[in-house]
């Protein structure tokens, strides 16, 4: 209203405001009324930035890389910055210049420059393998660059993502890697392969000793056979020896007792012999009638009888009448039936 209007700024952004070419206030999170006809608002925003880059450079060895990376910075001396490039500000709060949008640009080519000195300094495979150093030494260069100084600049961090060649290169870059890494591949199968027919060879010798140690421990064991059989056969011959020994022994032992026992019935014999010639001779010398007194004290009533009927038979002829009672006649009858 009537050309005065109210500006409130955030508190990381810079603000001044400018009176007939004289600053009236300046400072951060600043708020006020100002009367627009006659003054002029300078905004510089003060928080960090990130700028992404990709960059082609060329080695000392003249090969083309491509970098990739970011660089951080922010605004430390905003008045500084403002004498530099035009940061003010339209009545509706766009910017009056282009100079902010360049603001970035210009930090980009100083990392550019600071970067083309560090790979001038290295061949492409140094620059492949020396990321990390290249990204401390930019780093201090572009804290100790001047331009970026006067501008009131200052790079709060710069990292580098890669550094690649470009696919020619790469491709004959990566050969001999991959004729190596191919080259480890064959040798770790031909050391597998070793390996497998050095473990299939022990494991063949472990079979062939385990079946020597089998046949050796069979051979001892039909050994210890034969010996335990010898051992008994030793022990079965002594043992029938033995028998046959006590056997001789006994035969002899029968010998002399069935020697013994004939010269005893021998002898006995030759006693019986002496003592029944004896009686032959004492019997001969006896007379019949004297044989048979001697014998009727031994013989029984019924040969008695016999005898008596003998001599009556005998002497018929002188016997004129025999009269035999029955009862004699039925004793020898009855003793006859018993």
């Amino acid at each position: 209203m009537l050309g005065f209007q109210f500006v409130k700024a955030t508190p990381n952004t810079y603000l001044i405001q400018v009176r007939n070419g004289k600053t009236v206030r300046e400072g951060t999170g600043l708020a006020f009324w100002y009367y627009a006809p006659r003054s002029s608002l300078v905004s510089i925003p003060l928080n960090s930035m990130d700028l992404p880059f990709m960059l082609r450079e060329v080695t000392s060895d003249f090969q083309e890389v491509s970098v990739q990376g970011q660089v951080t910075f922010k605004v430390t001396d905003p008045a500084v910055l403002a004498a530099q490039m035009n940061f003010t500000l339209k009545p509706d709060g766009n910017y009056i210049a282009e100079d902010p949008a360049k603001l970035p640009g210009r930090v980009a080519n100083a990392v550019q420059v600071n970067l083309h000195s560090a790979l001038q300094a290295l061949t492409m495979s140094e620059a492949l393998q020396s990321t990390d150093s290249i990204v401390t030494s930019v780093r201090q260069s572009l804290k100790a660059t001047d331009v970026l100084a006067a501008l009131g600049i200052a790079v709060l961090d710069l990292s580098i993502l890669a550094i690649k060649p470009n696919p020619d290169t790469a491709r004959a870059l990566e050969a001999p890697v991959r004729e190596q890494i191919l080259k480890r591949a064959d040798d770790a199968t031909y050391e597998r392969r070793n390996s497998a027919i050095e473990q299939e060879r022990s494991v063949k010798e472990n079979e062939l000793k385990t079946d020597i140690a089998v046949e050796q421990k069979k051979r001892q064991i039909k050994e210890n056979q034969v010996e335990t059989e010898r051992t008994i056969l030793e022990k079965r011959q002594q043992m029938q020896q033995q028998e046959m020994t006590g056997k001789i022994k006994l035969e002899e032992q029968n010998k002399s007792l069935v020697e013994l026992a004939t010269e005893n019935q021998k002898r006995e014999a030759d006693v019986k012999s002496y003592a029944l010639n004896a009686a032959i001779t004492a019997i001969k010398q006896l007379d019949a009638k004297s044989l048979q007194a001697l014998s009727i004290g031994r013989i029984d009533p019924s040969t008695l009888m016999a005898l008596a009927f003998q001599g009556l038979a005998e002497n018929a002829a002188k016997i004129g009448e025999l009269n035999i009672a029955p009862d004699l006649l039925k004793q020898i009858a009855t003793r006859k039936a018993a």
